[in-house]
């Protein structure tokens, strides 16, 4: 069920700002008619820091809609607080998610054990599926392997998102947790040798632009057509070095509104993408095929 090219998405805004709830189920029926086989709405890269709780639930509320069975959604429930992310699984529950997306406390910087408690928590509190974000580069804390295989004994906890971007990794994982956790790639670049190491797909930021590219590759992967995943892999790499040329979203929104899916507008405390990267980001579009 969780499996292959699963996306990130994106938040769309309207000039002012505000959800565009037309664009984003709009970007969510073209996800799904592309190939993407997983839709996680309100991780980082649909700018969750800055969407009030009310527009969160919103957004799940939106993509399991959209959705409508054909794919699942990982809604986004994670917090720097243990109440607040209990609220967000709860409610994703109660939206109609398969599953929800939980990032290590941020800023919090709690030892191993915290992060045990906290996600025991959040697990007991919301009979749902639970995947463990593991992304150091933004959290600043990085759960132990020792740490996940305890958290895997839970009933609730299927799996992570492993956004460390080391190799070995998955494969330290993969025995301490057992060959049925799922781990899936939060990172583009390494997306197929993470898959190579043990993973079943790749949460992703590139696939907000390049669907159907990322779909084919975990497809080709899964099929053993090697050489046909690697040669995409290698088309795609200028469009993943231009997605974070920046702080994320930025890059990718002003990507997806050159498709007319968005408008570039991230909010603050994230700045207009500089005109130096989204030459970069218009060149790599031109590059893959997405743009002439």
């Amino acid at each position: 069920m969780f499996r292959g090219s699963m996306v990130a998405l994106i938040t769309p805004m309207k000039a002012d700002g505000s959800l565009d709830e037309k664009a984003f189920q709009d970007l969510v029926e073209w996800q799904i008619a592309e190939g993407t086989e997983g839709l996680i709405p309100v991780g980082t890269t649909g700018e969750s820091p800055t969407l009030s709780h009310d527009e969160h639930k919103r957004v799940v509320e939106l993509c399991v809609e959209a959705a409508n069975g054909r794919v699942p959604v990982i809604a986004g429930a994670g917090s720097n607080s243990t109440a607040e992310a209990i609220d967000f699984a709860k409610h994703a529950k109660k939206a109609g998610a398969d599953a929800t997306l939980v990032v290590t406390p941020y800023y919090n910087k709690p030892t191993q054990e915290g992060m045990y408690l906290h996600f025991t928590a959040v697990a007991n509190a919301a009979d749902l599926p639970l995947f463990i974000y593991n992304i150091p580069g933004r959290s600043v804390i990085d759960m132990s392997v020792e740490t996940m295989a305890r958290l895997a004994k839970h009933k609730n906890i299927v799996g992570v998102k492993d956004a460390t971007a080391n190799l070995t990794r998955p494969l330290h994982t993969k025995r301490a947790c057992g060959a049925d956790f799922i781990q899936l790639s939060g990172e583009d670049h390494t997306a197929l040798s993470f898959n190579a190491a043990g993973g079943t797909g790749c949460i992703s930021v590139t696939a907000n632009v390049a669907p159907r590219l990322c779909a084919e590759m975990h497809k080709a992967w899964r099929e053993g057509r090697a050489g046909e995943a690697m040669a995409i892999q290698d088309r795609l790499v200028p469009l993943h070095d231009a997605m974070f040329s920046e702080t994320s979203p930025g890059p990718v929104k002003y990507a997806a509104s050159l498709l007319a899916k968005s408008t570039e507008h991230c909010r603050l405390p994230l700045a207009p993408v500089s005109d130096a990267n989204k030459a970069k980001v218009r060149e790599a579009m031109v590059s893959v095929g997405l743009l002439n």
